[in-house]
């Protein structure tokens, strides 16, 4: 563990360095991230400015979903996209089969190589709106910390749903579209569940687990989630996790090296 922690520093201080001689590239996703922001706040307002609410959910309390997604969005970028969107480029070219070959987990090392800073604004930005909210709606130290939990559970989910997606490429090379399906789905979650239909309610609950990873945290920093979800959310996230260590060395067995 000691050595991956090592390698995991080594990775990270190299992709900061190489990042770092764009720095105009921070401001341009500093201000994209405003824009998504302020696209996903006016989308809430258009909602509620007539005062309709969702069913159970203030403004303030809806306020924290946003927070929660800005921040799995800034996740998203900072530590996903950069490595996962990669393994179809290394099986294109053939780069997979040095992976193969280095003294730790290729899953590791795919999942963790890069580590892209463009993402800090859109933490920074999901943090704020969730402290603002859980200002006005009087929450203490011991909601954001517990709120904590689910949103781990959340991006464990995250993560193992793209990389099983990502994975799938040993098989269909071309996977960017099936990517970009994957992330819109995951645009239902800046709003309640509530916000939707039943069956939509089923859909991203069942199927895609959007639930788990912005109404489920927001609902227990709000002190009012249920054990249930709680421990639903912790369940799933560990089952993906092994599915999706399983199932990257099930599809390594169909991959041909460059080389052979």
């Amino acid at each position: 563990m000691q050595r991956y922690w090592k390698v995991l520093r080594l990775f990270w201080s190299t992709s900061i360095a190489a990042e770092m001689e764009y720095r105009l590239n921070f401001l341009i996703a500093a201000l994209s991230s405003l824009g998504n922001l302020g696209g996903s706040l006016f989308g809430l307002f258009l909602f509620y400015r007539t005062g309709y609410t969702f069913a159970g959910w203030s403004w303030e309390a809806a306020l924290i979903v946003v927070g929660v997604f800005t921040l799995l969005q800034g996740f998203s970028a900072t530590f996903l996209a950069p490595n996962l969107n990669r393994i179809v480029s290394h099986v294109q070219v053939g780069t997979l089969d040095f992976v193969l070959l280095k003294p730790i987990r290729s899953q590791f090392w795919l999942s963790t190589h890069t580590l892209s800073p463009w993402g800090l604004p859109d933490l920074v930005f999901g943090s704020f709106i969730i402290g603002y909210a859980g200002k006005r709606l009087g929450l203490e130290i011991s909601n954001y910390l517990i709120g904590v939990v689910p949103l781990f559970f959340g991006l464990v989910i995250l993560y193992s749903l793209w990389f099983m997606l990502g994975a799938t490429s040993i098989w269909f090379v071309k996977i960017y579209n099936a990517t970009e399906v994957l992330r819109g789905l995951l645009e239902a979650g800046r709003y309640p569940i509530a916000a939707y239909p039943t069956a939509y309610r089923f859909f991203f609950t069942f199927v895609v687990p959007v639930t788990f990873l912005t109404t489920v945290p927001a609902e227990i920093v709000l002190g009012r989630g249920e054990m249930t979800w709680l421990i639903g959310a912790g369940v799933l996230a560990v089952v993906l996790f092994f599915i999706s260590t399983w199932f990257w060395r099930f599809a390594l067995r169909f991959y041909t090296s460059a080389s052979s």
